[in-house]
């Protein structure tokens, strides 16, 4: 027989905790109304000191009217951030500090100089070395160290406004101060521009007089080259013999059009002439007046000979005349359009003449104006040349103008204002004696609370043993099964055994035939004696409580719940042989193990939801079958149960088929819930070993649920443990009163 012990463990008993609070009020009230006189007597003693604060708007603030012309403030840089830092930087610089000072007379003050009015207390730490000796440092560097102390200058957040804060014992003092450095910043940005505008007067003054010189130099070389080369300027700003050529080249193409023109015109009508053809499609000869008018009395002979060739016969007179004359009219016609040939081929050979003239006269002045065009690069070189000098000039009088009159009139606009001056602070702004109070009394009162909780943790007086750690041993007793049909009597019932455990006898202590066919098999029983029954020394004079006795070789749903919770499970699989009324074993112990405070599931794998419907009162929400179909994701399958606090994923509302295709992912989804989740339950129903293999993995314990004990469970136990499952557990419902739960935990509804 071997023994398997729950392992102790402590929890935190967080009513005894809190209640040592309760005990040590008395010593947590003192020691927080002791630091809270002492904090307000120290901020009641302690110097009073005084802030002020004067506001400076950096940015421009010059008229439209001093601004030099060609300028506004759209042409001037806006500061950035980086810009606004710099001028913070500015104004706490030992320059404009020192000015303040030398104005203020800081150094006759015992506040900026300790040296005029050290205490005895001072003197000591000096001689002692806990303090370095003050007189090793200048005056001047005393007072500056002094008020960088005391100084905070600072930009105000998303604007270019800078703020300078300084404090003093003195309310006076300190806006003074703080004024003071103000005015100083503006007066040295007054007095950087007034430099900078003798500087720029100084150094424009010699390069105008040089730039006169050289602006007249270039201006006389342009003159000269212009004079030398002749060149002569036409229309569109181009030289003389460019401009012709442009128009030569203009009347050279139109001569050529009109040759080609007329030889073309002429062409056709000599080859309508040669051709037999008529005449009556060449434009030329329908544009001529004559032509019209012998084709209109060709056309009235025509019609005459018509009408006379109804009366009379071809070879009359009259029609014989009328031909003649018709055709007469035809060879006046065509002489008509030999002389218009002969006419076009004048026009084309005169425009053949005026287009070689043409020629003759653009190749000359392609030449010439090549030659100009040389000479006109020449002439716009140093015509650039002295544009440029004479813009550069031009730019240095205005700026020299400009400067020397700011100079003249010692007029200097500073980009900064003094937007809010400092007023004399009538309140301290340290010490806050509420404030200070305040914190300490709080401070103290949480600091006590957590030393008292500390200190009740660290004796061991707020620890409790666990409830796993009060749950009764398991044994593991050797029971022989059957291989083969299970034997029946003349009643109907099955094995002997079963009638002596039935009348109290424990299956340890029953007699199993065994068969040759028979071999031992492991199941798990109770214990003959469970700790509840133990009389502890604090119960002495009580009677213990009769321990329960398993019936059937089985054990309850209790003892089911305290082996999973003692043995650290990660899994327990459950196979109802019986059906579905057997599917109560997994729900209950579900509900008793979430009782005892650990997080559980109940994964449902039947066929009819019988594990899930009576923890959800409906077989409609989606469950692992829609997550094996991938219509939903572990957040839409995971319900909490209506009556514990134990979560359950039901069967589902998709297709069965279609989700047994991706029953390759059971073991993927398993290992994700076990994660999650302190102990996961399967309900299998009646599964046998190769259904359940998928599911099982590291700490898993296989439980077969029974309502009676016959052959039927009988022979479920035998195959689950010829396939390998060994450790096979029967557990029942019969019995099971929720309203006996464990130790520390709620009952189950």
């Amino acid at each position: 027989m071997s023994v398997q012990s729950a392992a102790a463990d402590v929890d935190v008993d967080l009513k005894q905790l809190f209640a040592s609070l309760a005990r040590n009020w008395l010593r947590i009230v003192i020691v927080t109304l002791v630091v809270t006189g002492l904090a307000f007597a120290l901020a009641w003693l302690a110097t009073p000191y005084y802030k002020a604060t004067a506001k400076l708007e950096i940015g421009s603030r010059e008229s439209e009217y001093t601004r030099p012309p060609g300028t506004n403030d759209d042409d001037k840089p806006i500061l950035d951030e980086q810009g606004v830092a710099t001028q913070v930087q500015i104004i706490s610089s030992p320059d404009i500090l020192k000015q303040v000072a030398t104005k203020l007379n800081l150094d006759k003050l015992p506040e900026f100089d300790e040296t005029l009015k050290m205490s005895a207390l001072g003197r000591m730490l000096v001689l002692v070395g806990l303090k370095s000796d003050p007189f090793d440092i200048p005056p001047e560097e005393r007072v500056l160290n002094a008020m960088h102390d005391k100084l905070n200058v600072y930009a105000v957040e998303k604007t270019r406004a800078i703020a300078i804060e300084f404090a003093s014992k003195d309310p006076k003092l300190a806006a003074d101060i703080a004024n003071g450095i103000a005015n100083a910043y503006i007066a040295s940005k007054g007095d950087a521009k007034l430099e900078s505008n003798a500087a720029a007067t100084n150094f424009l003054a010699p390069e105008i007089a040089d730039l006169q010189n050289r602006v007249k130099d270039a201006e006389a070389k342009v003159a000269a080259f212009r004079a030398q080369s002749d060149l002569l300027m036409g229309g569109n700003n181009a030289v003389l013999p460019t401009q012709q050529l442009a128009e030569l080249s203009s009347e050279l193409s139109r001569v050529r059009a009109s040759r080609a023109a007329a030889e073309a015109s002429a062409e056709s009508v000599r080859r309508a002439l040669q051709n037999g053809g008529s005449l009556d499609s060449v434009p030329e000869v329908l544009s001529s007046e004559l032509i019209q008018r012998l084709r209109e009395r060709q056309v009235e002979l025509r019609a005459n000979i018509a009408d006379l060739s109804t009366t009379l016969l071809d070879n009359h007179p009259r029609i014989r005349a009328l031909k003649s004359q018709l055709a007469d009219l035809d060879g006046q016609i065509r002489n008509e359009a030999q002389k218009i040939i002969r006419g076009l081929s004048a026009q084309a050979q005169t425009a053949k003449a005026r287009e070689d003239q043409l020629v003759t006269d653009v190749n000359t002045l392609k030449a010439a104006s090549a030659r100009a065009g040389e000479q006109q690069v020449q002439l716009d070189a140093l015509q650039r040349d002295a544009n440029v000098q004479r813009q550069q000039l031009e730019s240095y009088m205005a700026s020299y103008n400009a400067a020397a009159s700011r100079k003249d009139r010692k007029y200097s606009p500073v980009a900064a204002s003094l937007i809010a001056q400092a007023q004399v602070p009538s309140q301290p702004y340290f010490p806050k004696i509420g404030p200070i109070t305040g914190a300490a009394a709080a401070a103290s009162l949480l600091l006590m609370a957590i030393g008292t909780l500390l200190g009740e943790l660290f004796s061991g007086r707020a620890m409790r043993p666990a409830p796993s750690a009060r749950f009764e041993n398991i044994e593991q007793v050797a029971m022989p099964v059957a291989r083969t049909e299970p034997a029946i009597d003349d009643e109907g019932r099955a094995f002997a055994p079963y009638k002596e455990a039935a009348a109290g006898h424990s299956i340890a202590e029953a007699e199993l035939p065994r068969p040759a066919e028979t071999e031992p098999v492991e199941v798990h029983a109770a214990a003959a004696e469970p700790a509840e029954s133990v009389v502890r020394p604090s119960e002495a004079g009580e009677s213990a409580p009769e321990p329960r006795q398993s019936r059937l070789g089985e054990i309850d749903v209790d003892k089911a719940a305290e082996k999973l919770i003692a043995s650290g499970a990660a899994r327990a699989i459950f196979v109802s042989p019986e059906g579905d009324e057997a599917a109560a074993s997994a729900v209950l112990v579900a509900r008793e193990v979430s009782d005892a405070g650990l997080r559980v599931l109940l994964l449902d794998l039947t066929a009819s939801g019988a594990a899930s419907r009576p923890m959800l009162d409906s077989s409609l929400f989606p469950g692992i079958t829609n997550l094996l179909a991938s219509e939903a994701q572990f957040s839409d399958v995971i319900h909490p149960d209506l009556y514990s606090d134990a979560h359950v994923i039901p069967v589902g509302t998709a297709d069965p088929v279609r989700a047994m295709r991706a029953a390759d992912r059971l073991p993927i989804i398993m290992q994700s819930l076990t994660t999650a989740y302190d102990l996961v339950v399967v309900e299998c129903g009646p599964a046998d070993a190769q259904g359940i293999s998928r599911l099982v993995g590291d700490g898993t314990e296989v439980f077969l649920s029974m309502l009676e004990a016959d052959d039927q469970v009988t022979q479920a136990a035998v195959k689950l443990i010829e396939n390998g499952f060994p450790d096979v557990t029967l557990v029942t419902p019969v019995g099971h009163e929720p309203g006996d739960p464990l130790p520390g935990r709620r009952s189950a509804a």
